[in-house]
């Protein structure tokens, strides 16, 4: 249960985070008297930085649309705009960075001299504080993820090591006996690895089967925090993967655990 909720849970931030990056941006504006060309080119360079990720371009009779659609119910705005004789919007580039982080760096060309002359405004003054506080916001869910992941991965290891040491500590007279007649560590040991493999083995089938119906359950609800991420998607694309992983896993612990405990708690 532990490795799917660890797997789930971490694709899960991943894709929470993403989604709040996605959400930002930076728009420059250009006066109206810039040729396209001109705002084309600027978007070339910037598709050529290391840290931007995308740029999308919107044309003055694009972005003159995109403002009808959203106001197509306002008789005021439509009737304003009937009248006038020349487009009153500006063509723009929509700036999205590789990581929050390096938005100051692109504004920074951005602000640069040689584009003074063609630069109206940029929405980056008004966007830092929001992007400041969702990098730090970022940062810690890193961190939480980190510490969540490291607390989960500990449980496990002790979970599966004390229930196998229980089960050696139960037959420790019959492991006294058979060291007395001078049974071989080694087969001592081979009944309890065993064990530990069929533990292993047997959490791996169970726990999978259980996420099924909860993966199902959860799946609509976190929709609705995470719209770009599908759990019930993701799991069922990779259920052969994750029972894979959990099938080695969960004989790994399983092995490992009986080793440790002979030794430690038998004195094997």
């Amino acid at each position: 249960l532990v490795f799917e909720g660890l797997v789930l849970f971490n694709v899960l931030a991943d894709s929470a985070m993403e989604a709040i990056k996605d959400k930002v941006d930076v728009s420059v504006y250009f006066k109206s008297n810039v040729a396209e060309d001109d705002v084309l080119n600027i978007k070339r360079i910037l598709e050529n930085f290391d840290e931007v990720k995308s740029v999308e371009y919107v044309s003055r009779d694009k972005a003159l649309e995109i403002f009808k659609e959203r106001h197509a119910g306002d008789e005021v705005i439509t009737q304003t705009l009937a009248e006038l004789d020349t487009n009153p919007l500006l063509a723009s580039l929509n700036v999205k960075a590789k990581e929050l982080s390096q938005y100051e760096e692109i504004a920074s060309y951005l602000n640069s001299a040689s584009l003074q002359g063609l630069v109206e405004k940029m929405t980056y003054a008004q966007n830092e504080l929001v992007i400041n506080r969702l990098e730090s916001l970022v940062n810690g869910l890193n961190i939480g993820v980190l510490v969540f992941t490291l607390f989960l991965i500990f449980l496990a290891v002790m979970v599966t090591f004390n229930t196998i040491s229980l089960a050696i500590f139960s037959n420790k007279a019959q492991i006294g006996i058979m060291r007395v007649v001078g049974a071989a560590n080694k087969f001592i040991r081979g009944p309890y690895i065993v064990e530990g493999i069929i533990y292993g083995a047997i959490a791996a089938v169970i726990s999978i089967l259980l996420y099924i119906p909860i993966v199902s359950i959860a799946s609509p609800h976190l929709a609705s925090f995470v719209p770009s991420f599908d759990l019930k998607a993701y799991f069922n694309g990779n259920f052969g993967y994750l029972f894979f992983c959990q099938l080695l896993l969960g004989i790994g612990l399983g092995i490992l655990s009986s080793i440790i405990a002979i030794r430690r708690y038998l004195k094997v």
